[in-house]
């Protein structure tokens, strides 16, 4: 168990010390790295001869990055909330049509396959990438207030999908929609915060559930969520992201999305280029029956 177990921990620690300090940096949340470090992990996993389906390690990364989040979104809630700068009228508007998107969104993620949500992951940290290289929605103002009705429906339905099929928090998108709704940036930063934990709370449950009785899971899932994977990952991100914040307010705001974006433009290729380069996968009937035939030739040989 635990040499199924040590090289999944090692890597985990390594992308969860990275996702704290972008985090902290960048003020978004870790699924931007998680999700693409729990991919290749596990595709490398895979071929090292433990039991895992392709088509189910998308799955698990996202569910498992929704279940990160959970933690450091509340623990970022409560530092931004000390300092008043959470709205929470706008979280409890907007909790029940986000909500509804991510259920939508779990039901969407039931039927597609690994590389449609490689595809799915792949575009939208594309846009996500452009939208830091170049900020030009992010300097505009289209309305004085939030939107309401059909529209609030409409855009936190949305959001609360988009964000459970990439398994991000949706801070970037967040941000964005309140920025252009004329809130200050600090108040949008600290309330998108907020809407990491809506969007995790009922991914990860809905991940858990959806992923039951599956086989050819990691080793340590729960359901679409890696434990093991959780575990190490909290556990370095809670160390590295106030260090990253710290370096944040040190460092060129500008330059910093710059790398972001850049950061971003390459997983996002990364992402594509994998979905529509998978290695051919080993058949194992055919490597069944030549174990068959290899432990019988003895046999055969002494009659």
């Amino acid at each position: 168990m635990l040499a199924d177990a040590l090289p999944l921990i090692l890597s985990m620690l390594v992308a969860g010390a990275f996702a704290g300090l972008l985090a902290g940096l960048f003020g978004i949340g870790g699924g931007f790295v998680v999700v693409p470090a729990l991919a290749a992990v596990f595709t490398i996993l895979s071929t090292t001869g433990q039991p895992m389906s392709e088509d189910k390690i998308m799955h698990v990364a996202i569910g498992t990055s929704l279940a990160t989040i959970i933690f450091t979104s509340l623990r970022s809630v409560q530092a931004h909330a000390k300092r008043g700068a959470v709205d929470f009228n706008i979280l409890k508007q907007w909790a029940p049509w986000v909500v509804l998107g991510v259920v939508l969104g779990l039901s969407v993620a039931r039927f597609l396959d690994g590389k449609s949500l490689k595809i799915i992951f792949g575009v939208g940290v594309f846009i996500m990438a452009w939208h830091f290289l170049f900020p030009i929605l992010s300097k505009r103002t289209v309305s004085d207030q939030m939107p309401k009705g059909v529209a609030r429906g409409g855009l936190g339905s949305f959001l609360g999908g988009f964000c459970t099929l990439l398994g991000i928090g949706g801070g970037t998108p967040a941000i964005l929609i309140m920025t252009l709704s004329g809130q200050p940036v600090h108040r949008a930063i600290a309330t998108a915060a907020g809407f990491g934990t809506i969007i995790a709370v009922p991914g990860t449950i809905g991940s858990i559930i959806s992923g039951l009785g599956e086989t050819g899971l990691p080793f340590g899932s729960v359901g679409y969520v890696n434990v093991v994977a959780m575990l190490a990952i909290i556990s370095m991100s809670m160390i590295t992201a106030p260090i990253g914040a710290a370096l944040a307010h040190s460092l060129d705001s500008a330059k910093l999305k710059k790398a972001l974006g850049i950061y971003l433009l390459c997983t996002s290729s990364l992402m594509l280029w994998t979905a529509f380069h998978r290695a051919p996968a080993k058949n194992p009937l055919t490597t069944a029956s030549a174990v068959q035939v290899t432990t019988e030739l003895p046999h055969m040989g002494g009659r």
